[in-house]
Order: structure tokens, then C-alpha cells, then sequence
């Protein structure tokens, strides 16, 4: 008679997409796993050391970033079965928390980060998702062909309905905030590197994106989609922003977020509309062409309505 095994344990661990923009580049904060693929910000939730899930989670993005965190919003438990060991495998099963961060790109990071740590842009893990300048050149070379050959081999037109939604084809509306989705698309098709890496494909996965540690990737995708559907009901836009900001530095951070080009006058339109900013009084020099009038948010507009976001 065979030794009983020794029961599967259960760890709960805490993971932040921590998001900053440069420019019209949005970032996203990684550090390095043991086997070197990029991974999101994460560590164990202690109830000794730790009050709340958020607490521990600032206590360990502390620890290994030194990057200061402002907003913060929990997206999901992520728990699938080989998110870290394999089936049969007596490693510690790790559930995951995880969080959408906010941060301003130019924010000092204190003394105890990880060297290993930076921000890199998120569009390197998910090219497709970039329509600022017209369909991703990918898209029509590489994604949509293997995409339509796997929806192929289905008897009923379930693919291929989910395909024309996800990526906008024959007239359909392409929704930025439908990120997630879209990978798990590409997960199922055994696309992305993941899905070989799980043992979902053995053919060799095309490099559409970089691939993350664990499911990290799938984090950042439900982060993305979040904040792409937050910024057109909350202000969280100018979590991203500077104190003082021209409006159109303020276009291509939501444009950089959203992944979509804005008409310049609607944008500044509906900005107007909605109250959510006003002028300082000075204006910036430094932007090429004639002084541009400065803003800065209105706080006070939290108060005076339920949903002031950006409807773009």
C-alpha cells in the first residue's frame, strides 16, 4: 500500500499591474522571474504582518520596486490550476490577487527597488492592441490569417463570430476595452507563448508579443481593459497626469491608454464639456510651436457628479 501524499497546500499571493505614461507611451512595471521572462510586481499576502490585501500589497511593491503607488483598485483572483505548478506537481498552489496601480511615471523610487525592476511599454506584450495609427500592420500579416484558419476547423460559427467581434472585422466596431478577450482568443488558438508553454498547442507558438512569467500576461490584459473602461466613467486619467498638464499632453495620454486616435477639436470639446479641468493661468514654452495654456484637474467635480469620466 502506497504512502499517503502529503496534502496540496494553498499560498495566496498578491500581483500589481502598476501603470505610469512617458510621452504617448504607457508603461507598465516588471521584474525579472527565475527563468527570465518579464513578470508583474507580486509576493505573498502575510495576515501577521499585513491588515488588508491592499496593504500588503503596497508593503511588497515597496519592498521590490520602490515605485509609490496612488491609485489602486483590485481586478480579479486569478486560482487556475498550473498558473505555477504543473498537475501532479506538490509545489504550493499560488491564488493571486490582482490589482490595478496607477502611478506617475516621473515619481522617485526609493532606495530598497529591485535592480531587475523597470517599466517597459505594455503595447510590447500586446502589439495588436495599438490602433493609433490604423490597424496593427501584424494584424493583417500574421494574427488574422492563423486566427481564421483555426476558426476554420469549427463545425458551427462560434470562432468565427468571436473573431469578427474581438479584432472588428466585416463592420463590426473594434472595442478597446474587450483586451482580455482578445488574448484569451489567442490563448485558445495557441497563438501566444503561453499556450505552448502550458502544453495547450505543440506547434511552435509565433511571437505575437512578449510572453510574462505564469499567467502574468492574462493580469495585464484584465488591467488594461479595466483602466481603458474606467477612464470614460472616473477621472483616473489624471492619476497619470502632472499637477499642471496642456490639453494636449492630456489627448495622448488617454489616446496612449486607449489605444484609439481622438479628433484633436472633438477631444478638446468634450474636455470642455465635461468640467473636469481648468486653466492655471500659465502656459508651456517648451512645445514646439506657440505657448500652450496650462491646466490642471478639478477635484472638486468628484463630488459634483457620480460618473466623471471621459466618454471618448
Amino acid at each position: 500500500m502506497s504512502a499517503p501524499q502529503p496534502p496540496l497546500t494553498l499560498e495566496l499571493g498578491l500581483t500589481a499591474a502598476i501603470v505610469a505614461v512617458t510621452g504617448d507611451k504607457p508603461m507598465i512595471l516588471t521584474t525579472r522571474a527565475a527563468q527570465g521572462e518579464a513578470t508583474l510586481p507580486t509576493g505573498p499576502f502575510d495576515p501577521l504582518r499585513h491588515r488588508t490585501l491592499e496593504l500588503g500589497l503596497r508593503a511588497w511593491v515597496d519592498e521590490q520596486t520602490g515605485a509609490p503607488l496612488g491609485y489602486v483598485e483590485q481586478l480579479y483572483t486569478f486560482g487556475d490550476r498550473g498558473r505555477h505548478a504543473r498537475a501532479g506537481d506538490r509545489d504550493p498552489h499560488v491564488v493571486s490577487v490582482g490589482y490595478l496601480a496607477l502611478t506617475r511615471a516621473s515619481a522617485e523610487r526609493g532606495g530598497r527597488a529591485d535592480p531587475l525592476a523597470g517599466f517597459r511599454g505594455w503595447y510590447e506584450f500586446f502589439p495588436w492592441e495599438d490602433w493609433r495609427a490604423g490597424r496593427p500592420a501584424d494584424l493583417d500579416a500574421t494574427i488574422l490569417p492563423r486566427l481564421s484558419t483555426w476558426a476554420g476547423r469549427d463545425r458551427g460559427a462560434q470562432r468565427a463570430e468571436r473573431l469578427r467581434f474581438l479584432f472588428g472585422l466585416d463592420g463590426a466596431p473594434f472595442d478597446e476595452e474587450r483586451t482580455l478577450e482578445r488574448y484569451e482568443l489567442l490563448y485558445e488558438a495557441g497563438l501566444v507563448e503561453e499556450a505552448r508553454r502550458d502544453g495547450r498547442t505543440r506547434e511552435p507558438a509565433s511571437r505575437l508579443g512578449e510572453a510574462m512569467a505564469f499567467d502574468h500576461r492574462r493580469i495585464l490584459a484584465t488591467a488594461m481593459g479595466r483602466l481603458r473602461a474606467k477612464l470614460k466613467y472616473r477621472p483616473v486619467i489624471f492619476e497619470l497626469m502632472p499637477a499642471a498638464f496642456t490639453l494636449t499632453a492630456l489627448q495622448r495620454t488617454v489616446e496612449a491608454i486607449s489605444g484609439r486616435h481622438l479628433h484633436k477639436q472633438n477631444f478638446r470639446r468634450l474636455v470642455e464639456s465635461t468640467a473636469l479641468v481648468e486653466p492655471t493661468g500659465d502656459t508651456a514654452h517648451a512645445t514646439g510651436g506657440r505657448p500652450a495654456a496650462l491646466y490642471r484637474f478639478r477635484r472638486d467635480v468628484v463630488a459634483e457628479r457620480p460618473a466623471p469620466g471621459l466618454r471618448v
